[in-house]
Parts: structure tokens; C-alpha cells; sequence
């Protein structure tokens, strides 16, 4: 073992990446890969971007394909708990030995000439552990925008899957829908099947014209329409697991990627499809958790909602669940997201706001949140210096009110590292 290696554990190895923060572009990691042996040619890629629905699709399409009976490899960020999550085989995390196999092998890769990103360190570290096992399929993630992203390495992905475009990342991505969905249309290649969410219609035109450009046969999805017992797409009908209506558009997607994928001769049954689109999970994401809080038992929903369409997502999943009940949002928002556009959206003037720090450097802190959010509110709300400080306050004198924590999936990613530590 390196001796860079030796005395580090896989996640204070790759926090020494820190300090080269996020720098889009390829070079460097192509030059990780070529001296991995190229393990990105040797497996089929579904990949995928977009703004929001990245993850929920990544999820659908891994239930499905496990149901199949495939040995799929799956790739999404940022991670809640362990960063081991990132990087998983039928859902399983990578083991920890097996983590820190593959990091050694990126270490020796790296060339001191180009010093890599701490993101293109796990993904050349993925790239080459799914190599190593074999995976019959890939489905990878985006990590920011698409066309610079250490993903988008692969020059004949089996599919190209866009989900939907808002503003997010403006400072890297652009300012305008229409340079944001550029940057992802970059996973589009040549004749290549592309699946596009509905989105908005300079979204829609932009990926449209990359498709033609590049001669990408494409399809257009639209959502889902609701049943008593779950969903029903193009005639497919099936129980839907995951909570929220945007779950409509995300499972249609899902669906339309898996039709792509019986056109290039993979066998994926209906009943696979049924399987995996009712067994289908995804931690954080509108997901209700019954916790102990000083021995009372308490039940919480946890969201990311870490940007505006995602806020909005949640804020009617809320509306429409509990249209009679006030909303106790425990919240944290990183400073580099539309604190105000956020708030706005989720906050009625009757609810009330327990702002705590994101475990981040980039918080915002809690008392800045307060002021933020103190024009939207009947009541101003106290700013709490931890999330367990939030939390007891939110659930102090509960009554019959909903209590929310979101903002940030580093945040929900903190909460539900301390209840599996005890």
C-alpha cells in the first residue's frame, strides 16, 4: 500500500482532495483511466443527468435491472452517510477493503503533472472496481452538468437519460435554462439512444437540436398518469413505491429507458418491470422516519429539497397529504443555493422554521436563514446552533403538526448518520 494510503482511512484519503475543489473538464480524468487500463470500455453505460430525478431514476432503473437478473453497478453522489454508498452492486456498498483496493490503484495512477479533483478520484475509483467485478451494466450519475463531468468518459453509452432542467450550479453551468441544459445535453452521443424528460420548452429545444445534430434517436416522455393502485405509462400499469408526483415523470423515464434496452436485445420481462418499479427505494428522498428523541418516539419526513423544483416537489407532496396540518420545517441551506427562492416556496406564513447549520463549510448559518425566511413568517424564527437543538425544539409541544427536515441532502445525510450510530 502507498504510503500516502497506509495510515488513512478511504474517507481522509479523499479529503485530501479537498483543497482542488470542483474543476470541470476531462483531461484529467482521462489520463486516471488510461493508466487504470481503460476500464470504462469495458462495461455498458446508462447515463445519466439532469437537475433533479437523476437519483430516482438511477433507482428505478437498478430495481428493474436486478429483477431482471443482471449484476448492475450503480454510481450517484453526493452521498448521505458513507461514501462507500457511491459506489454499489445489486444496491450493496462497496466494502471497505474493496474501496480502498481501488483508491490505491487511483493513486498510483495519478501523475503529479495533473493533480485530479476529489470527484474524479471515487470515479476512477468506480470506473475501475466495476471493471474488476464485472458488472453486466453500469448506471451512472452525473456529478455536476454533463458535457465536463468525470462521467462522461464513455463514447457509446447503451442510453443517454436526461431528467429534468432547472437553475441549479448557475455558477458553473450557466445562467439560462438553455446554457444549464447544454452542459447536460454533453452525455448525448452520436448515434446513441437519448431519453428526455418533459421539461420546459427551451430545455426541450435545446436537447432536441443536440440530438438531431448528433443523429441520437430520441425519445420525448411524459409523466405517468396516477391510479388507485399506482401508475399507468403508455398502457404499462404498476405500483409506484416512492412518494411524490414527480415520481410520475421519474418512473416513466425509467420505463422508456428499459424499452431502449429491449430494442439492443436486453430481456427484460414485464414482470421485471413490475418487480422493480414496486420495490424500488431511495434513502432521504420524501422518506418518513420514526426515530426516539429523549425517549419520546417521534416521526419525521426527511427530503434534500436542496434546490427550487425539488422544493416545490416536496412542498406539494406536503399540501396535498396534510392540507390541514401547520408544517415544522427543520431546515439548512448551503450557502451556494437560492436560500430565499427555497424558503419561499416551502414556507406558508403560518408555519414555523427551525434553522439549523448544514455539516458543511458552505452553510449558511442559522442565524442568516432566520433573516432570510423572517419576511415570510408571521413568527420569526430562532436560529438553533446544531440539528438536535432543531429537532428538540420542533418536537417540543408538537400538537398535530408535520414535522420536515430538508434543505440539504448533507443535512438529512447527518440525521440519519446519528440514528444508525446509535
Amino acid at each position: 500500500m502507498s504510503p500516502k494510503l497506509a495510515n488513512l482511512s478511504p474517507a481522509e484519503y479523499l479529503a485530501s482532495f479537498d483543497k482542488f475543489g470542483i474543476h470541470l473538464g476531462l483531461d484529467r480524468i482521462y489520463q486516471l483511466l488510461v493508466a487504470l487500463g481503460n476500464p470504462h470500455q469495458q462495461i455498458p453505460v446508462i447515463h445519466v443527468a439532469g437537475t433533479n430525478g437523476k437519483g430516482s431514476v438511477c433507482a428505478f432503473l437498478l430495481s428493474i435491472l436486478q429483477a431482471s437478473g443482471l449484476r448492475v453497478g450503480r454510481y450517484t453522489s453526493p452521498h448521505l452517510m458513507d461514501w462507500r454508498e457511491r459506489i454499489t452492486i445489486n444496491g450493496e456498498w462497496i466494502s471497505d477493503q474493496d474501496l480502498l483496493e481501488a483508491l490505491e490503484q487511483v493513486e498510483r495512477a495519478i501523475a503529479p503533472e495533473f493533480p485530479p479533483t476529489q470527484f474524479e478520484v471515487i470515479t476512477a475509483a468506480m470506473w475501475w472496481y466495476f471493471a474488476k467485478q464485472e458488472v453486466d451494466m453500469a448506471i451512472l450519475e452525473t456529478g455536476l452538468g454533463g458535457r465536463l463531468d468525470a462521467t462522461n468518459v464513455c463514447d457509446r453509452p447503451l442510453v443517454s437519460v436526461i431528467t429534468s432542467i432547472g437553475l441549479d450550479h448557475c455558477q458553473q453551468l450557466g445562467n439560462t435554462l438553455a446554457e444549464i441544459a447544454s452542459e447536460k445535453a454533453g452525455i448525448i452521443k452520436r448515434r446513441c439512444p437519448v431519453v428526455v424528460a418533459e421539461n420546459h420548452p427551451e430545455v426541450s429545444a435545446t436537447l432536441q437540436a443536440k440530438a438531431t445534430d448528433d443523429d441520437a434517436p430520441i425519445t420525448l416522455v411524459s409523466a405517468a398518469m396516477r391510479t388507485a393502485t399506482g401508475a399507468i405509462y403508455q398502457g404499462f400499469e404498476y405500483a409506484l413505491q416512492l412518494l411524490g408526483n414527480h415520481q410520475l415523470i421519474n418512473s416513466a423515464v425509467a420505463i422508456a429507458t428499459v424499452k431502449s434496452l429491449r430494442e439492443q436485445g436486453w430481456q427484460i420481462s414485464d414482470e421485471a418491470m413490475r418487480t422493480g418499479l414496486a420495490n424500488t427505494q431511495w434513502s432521504g428522498r420524501l422518506q418518513w422516519v420514526e426515530f426516539k428523541l429523549n425517549g419520546k418516539s417521534c416521526k419525521i419526513l426527511v427530503d434534500g429539497a436542496h434546490n427550487v423544483a425539488a422544493a416545490e416537489y416536496l412542498r406539494q407532496f406536503v399540501n396535498e397529504a396534510f392540507p390541514n396540518h401547520r408544517k415544522r420545517w427543520v431546515m439548512g441551506i448551503l450557502n451556494t443555493k437560492d436560500q430565499f427562492g427555497i424558503l419561499k416556496v416551502l414556507l406558508d406564513t403560518d408555519d414555523l422554521l427551525f434553522p439549523v447549520p448544514v455539516p458543511s463549510s458552505a452553510t449558511t448559518s442559522p442565524q442568516d436563514l432566520s433573516e432570510i425566511a423572517s419576511s415570510l413568517l408571521k413568527v420569526k424564527p430562532y436560529p438553533y446552533e446544531s440539528l438536535n437543538l432543531g429537532l428538540e425544539a420542533a418536537f417540543d409541544d408538537q400538537q398535530n403538526d408535520v414535522v420536515i427536515l430538508c434543505g440539504s441532502l448533507y443535512l438529512v445525510g447527518e440525521f440519519l448518520s446519528q440514528l444508525t450510530s446509535g
